[in-house]
């Protein structure tokens, strides 16, 4: 017998261990059992607290460079992301533990490596308390969503406002892991599931991997999770109020952990038990959670990676690239679905009808379940980027993620096609501290431009493909221009005053036939503006060329065909 017992197990099940407990549990095992467990600090968060990362390995090889030249599989387990849905970080600590205790099942690993975050949101679990949490039942106390900026990191994995963030961009490209476990609680409807599970979205991963994670591991994971006891069932994401209507499979943009590891071609996970259920519940099935896509993980671990490694040669060769997707509602597959009856009822509120759902009337039928997307905005794949020097923190991020990129050594002149801004509807308010741009609207162009020294070439006959052009091309989820990484284009710097340009603007109608026509189409199509001077002046300032900005809505990153 052992006598390492997590927090959890120590308590009443109802308590999730606190961050210095965490750290220290770890530190121990590590001591204790140096031959499977490396444990240690791999940076600090913004509030300055330590960040650790562990490995698990049955043979005592610890060391990325090793593992990554021996080409063995890796299982990667992020936890804490969220601290107020604690389950998975009291779940990993058992399984490491266990790991470390029992030779049979750290013989069963085999030649896989499991690579994990025990705490990765550090600051938010500092600020516990039992108040954020507003529907969650236990546990007794747990920590806050929101990090020291008060950022949420799973929106934050391409913008990196974060250290965590930027952690984290290093160490997945760092260790390339082969599937990837972000552990989370759920809120929404209610129903007799303890587990859902959000998955990357298939087509969007694509290639071999799309398939294969719709085809057999999911499969999989259902019928082990049925077969433990936790009958599991997709994230409830429901079409309209309730899942009776159907449920929308979750288009997981890059900004989201599973989405941001699709980037690299990695089958990601965010399992996302329900809040409602007690904490001992979501813990039990997290943990089986765990269990069951790591053993599928040794077990398909060599077909995984040759469908990984075919899905990054694909990409290095494409033609195309898809960088949005919208979900295909004429398209629809089923999924049999456990519910309880969903009741409209007065508010004792306000004038209004309350939704409530009545346990004591639970069902079982087939429901819409929209698992099917298809591409809204497709680009032709350049042979790369040129990216001026000047726009340092687009380049730092692609390197944090291992984009391969070549600086130039002299000037020269290059023809490249670049990105006219048309137009930019952003959010009224802030998301995750940038005003983040909804709708960018495009038109393609092409010009010579001098390339200077220190400026970047990203080719795109590499591994990393999918990386740079998902955060390159303007039209991504997660741009880097959607974050407002290249705002400061969206501004027109020179001026005017009018009792000048008054006279300057009747010349330039007179000598440029294109802004006569422009200006023509507009008075027609703007009767009520032409008694407003600035929107009149500004119009014919904008659109003419006499006096014309080339860098004002030029998109400054240039695709070379």
């Amino acid at each position: 017998m052992h006598d390492m017992l997590t927090p959890y197990e120590k308590g009443n099940q109802n308590q999730t261990t606190t961050w210095s407990e965490c750290i220290a549990f770890y530190t121990e095992l590590a001591q204790r059992f140096p031959h499977v467990l490396r444990f240690e600090q791999i940076g600090l968060s913004d509030g300055g607290i330590p960040v650790h990362a562990g490995v698990v390995s049955a043979d005592g090889v610890h060391d990325r460079s090793l593992i990554k030249a021996a080409g063995r599989t890796v299982f990667f387990n992020n936890n804490g992301i969220h601290p107020g849905e604690p389950e998975g970080v009291d779940a990993c600590m058992a399984i490491v533990r266990d790991l470390c205790v029992d030779p049979a099942r750290l013989a069963a690993l085999g030649e896989t490596v499991l690579l994990f975050v025990p705490l990765y949101n550090v600051d938010g679990a500092l600020n516990r308390a039992d108040t954020s949490r507003v529907n969650q039942d236990g546990p007794e106390q747990f920590g806050f969503r929101g990090n020291s900026r008060h950022l949420d990191l799973n929106r934050d994995f391409v913008k990196c406002d974060t250290y965590n963030a930027q952690l984290f961009n290093q160490l997945l490209t760092s260790w390339d892991p082969d599937v990837m476990v972000d552990t989370h609680t759920s809120n929404g409807a209610d129903y007799p599931y303890t587990m859902t599970l959000i998955h990357t979205q298939a087509d969007k991963l694509g290639y071999g991997l799309g398939p294969f994670l719709r085809e057999t591991m999911l499969p999989h994971i259902y019928k082990e999770m049925e077969a433990k006891g936790w009958p599991t069932c997709p994230y409830v994401n429901p079409v309209k109020d309730t899942p009776d209507d159907g449920i929308a499979e979750f288009l997981e943009v890059p900004r989201f952990s599973t989405g941001f590891a699709a980037l690299h071609h990695v089958i990601g996970f965010m399992p996302e038990t329900h809040m409602l259920k007690p904490f001992k519940d979501r813990y039990e099935s997290m943990r089986a959670l765990l269990d069951v896509t790591m053993a599928f993980t040794v077990q398909y671990g060599e077909q995984i990676k040759q469908l990984r490694a075919e899905a990054k040669e694909q990409a290095a060769n494409a033609s195309e690239w898809t960088v949005s997707w919208r979900m295909d509602e004429t398209n629809p597959s089923t999924f049999r679905f456990k519910g309880y009856e969903a009741h409209r009822s007065p508010s004792l509120l306000g004038d209004y009808q309350r939704l409530s759902y009545d346990r004591s009337k639970p069902w079982e039928k087939d429901i819409a379940y929209y698992n099917s997307f298809v591409p809204s905005a497709v680009v032709r794949a350049p042979k790369g980027y040129i990216i001026p020097q000047a726009w340092r923190e687009a380049i730092e991020r692609l390197q944090w993620n291992g984009v391969e990129m070549a600086r130039f050594e002299d000037a020269q002149e290059v023809e490249a096609q670049y990105y006219h801004i048309v137009s930019v509807t952003s959010r009224p308010n802030a998301y995750e501290g940038h005003m983040y741009h909804d709708d960018v609207q495009l038109e393609a162009r092409t010009a010579l431009f001098t390339v200077r020294p220190g400026d970047w070439f990203v080719p795109l006959k590499q591994a990393n493909a999918r990386y740079a052009v998902e955060t390159l091309e303007p039209q991504g989820h997660d741009s880097f221009f959607r974050w407002g990484f290249f705002n400061s284009v969206l501004e027109k710097k020179e001026a005017y005053s009018d009792y000048v340009f008054e006279d300057l603007a009747l010349e330039m109608l007179n000598t440029e036939p294109e802004l006569k026509a422009k200006f023509e189409a507009w008075k027609a199509n703007n009767p009520s503006l032409l008694s407003n001077q600035d929107a009149v002046l500004g119009f014919i300032f904008a659109n003419g060329k006499r006096h014309e900005e080339p860098e004002w809505r030029r998109y400054p990153v240039l695709s070379v065909f």
